[in-house]
């Protein structure tokens, strides 16, 4: 394997990996990862990654361009989406002071970095790597 399709792989496992890190932390009880965020969504994350990491290892480098934007497509849409599902959490509280204390104890955590540096590295891998051309000389 070239290092450029090595590190598209690691990506790909650093992205399946971090859907298991602590995403939110709401009132400072309990850690939330990705399958507890949205469980299908997780799955459909995790899906991306192992599909992946076959095309990596196959060396399928269209496919695995197409995972590697894919996964970053939905880690960014997964960000936003948590986001904004914290900004609304409290929306039905008539008292903006008591809604922005509630909101502000829903923490988010490391594995945001996580879950975007496996997407983010495998892109920078996919678009690096190129299909080996094979001539009848060699």
């Amino acid at each position: 394997m070239r290092p450029a399709s090595l590190l598209s792989l690691l990506g790909f496992i650093i992205l399946i990996a971090a859907t298991f890190c602590p995403m939110l932390r709401p009132f400072h009880l309990f850690n939330m990862n990705v399958y507890k965020l949205n469980q299908p969504y997780g799955m459909v994350i995790m899906l991306v990654g192992v599909i992946g990491i076959l095309c990596t290892v196959l060396n399928q480098t269209k496919v695995t361009r197409i995972a590697a934007w894919a996964s970053l497509v939905l880690v960014v849409l997964l960000y936003i989406a948590a986001f904004l599902k914290v900004k609304a959490s409290f929306s039905f509280i008539p008292f903006k002071g008591i809604n922005g204390f509630l909101t502000r104890q829903i923490a988010f955590k490391w594995g945001w970095y996580v879950l975007f540096a496996g997407p983010v590295l495998s892109v920078i891998g996919a678009s690096l790597s190129k299909k080996r051309v094979y001539t009848a000389g060699e």
